[in-house]
């Protein structure tokens, strides 16, 4: 009768909580919330006082004094920080709700493949104490499968790879499971890491992360370019000390990110060494989806096909794949929920 009573006041969501970006989906109604999985604090003593949420949290990143911190409570996919990541759902869940607190929503909440059994139930304990009434999870090669329109019911072979923020998940699905996977913690974080390296390293130049994803979002490259791309960016001279601006080429981002789209490179050849034979006619018929934001790095598609000799293609949205794919599993919750069990 309780749970009854309160599933007259429960919407159900679809949570994509990524490293990068968290997406909510409600059902019936689609993606209504998309923002960063930051949340800044102000240390009080032994506690800590939650000072925002998603975008302004995110706005503060590299710019807050000493007393406040902004916090990515996702690392590689993984919850980092418990209490944060319970914080974090629930402002997720009550700005789907306009804050009602009587809901208590059946949640979706799509993860890495590959999880251990301790992490898989240290994010269904986060949503649950931030307010959910049941929690499921699907794999991200999965959703990101679904969300980008494949046939994943189908007796036959589709190939998805899905680069978010911290981790490439990469699937080979048929007849509504993952036949083939793996999950390398080699993803868009990794790419504004070594660009920051790289700058650093050659330029002497000292910039933030956030600097230098806007540095692979406007000139990143794969592959060689007709034309190359240039930026002006500014930072801080190591040796002087000095700011100072400096130009940058889609060539310097080629060379800085060359080693993290290597291990993408390889972590897809040997998923298709794994693919059993009769999937892989089909994969070579029907070619390989890319998806999650590295999906819109400049030539990857391009990148990967010469790599392979297969057809690689870039899913529409392909920045919302994984979270469209986590809402419609809402549609079909009750079987996710035996899929859980």
């Amino acid at each position: 009768m309780f749970n009854w009573l309160f599933g007259l006041f429960s919407n159900d969501l679809a949570i994509d909580l990524g490293t990068a970006n968290t997406l909510v989906g409600v059902k019936g109604k689609g993606i209504i919330i998309n923002e960063p999985s930051v949340v800044a604090v102000k240390v009080e003593g032994n506690r800590n006082k939650i000072l925002a949420v998603g975008k302004k949290a995110k706005e503060m990143v590299g710019k807050t004094p000493k007393d406040i911190i902004a916090i990515r409570p996702m690392k590689n996919g993984v919850i980092a920080d418990f209490h944060i990541t319970e914080e974090m759902i629930r402002y997720f869940i009550q700005r789907a709700h306009n804050r009602r607190g009587l809901i208590r929503p059946r949640i979706v909440i799509c993860v890495p493949y590959g999880l251990t059994q301790v992490e898989r139930k240290a994010v269904k304990e986060s949503a649950l104490s931030a307010g959910a009434r049941e929690v499921y999870l699907i794999e991200e090669p999965m959703a990101a499968a679904i969300g980008a329109g494949l046939p994943v019911k189908e007796p036959q072979g589709s190939m998805v790879i899905d680069i978010g923020g911290g981790t490439t998940e990469i699937g080979v699905i048929s007849l509504g499971g993952l036949v083939v996977s793996k999950s390398i913690r080699v993803a868009g974080d990794q790419f504004d890491k070594a660009i920051v390296d790289y700058i650093n390293k050659k330029y002497n130049l000292l910039i933030g992360e956030r600097l230098a994803e806007e540095i692979k979002i406007k000139i990143g490259t794969a592959i060689r370019l007709d034309k190359e791309l240039e930026l002006l960016i500014q930072g801080k001279n190591k040796i002087s000390g000095l700011l100072e601006s400096i130009r940058v080429t889609s060539e310097d981002v080629r060379e800085a990110i060359k080693e993290p789209v290597k291990e993408i490179g390889d972590a897809l050849k040997d998923v298709l060494e794994r693919t059993p034979a009769d999937l892989a006619g089909d994969i070579v018929e029907n070619g390989i989806v890319l998806t999650g934001g590295g999906a819109l790095l400049r030539g990857l598609d391009k990148y990967l096909s010469d790599l392979v000799f297969l057809p690689v293609y870039v899913a529409e949205d392909p920045l919302l794949a994984v979270a469209k794919g986590t809402g419609k599993a809402l549609e079909e919750i009750e079987l996710l929920a035996t899929l859980n069990e």
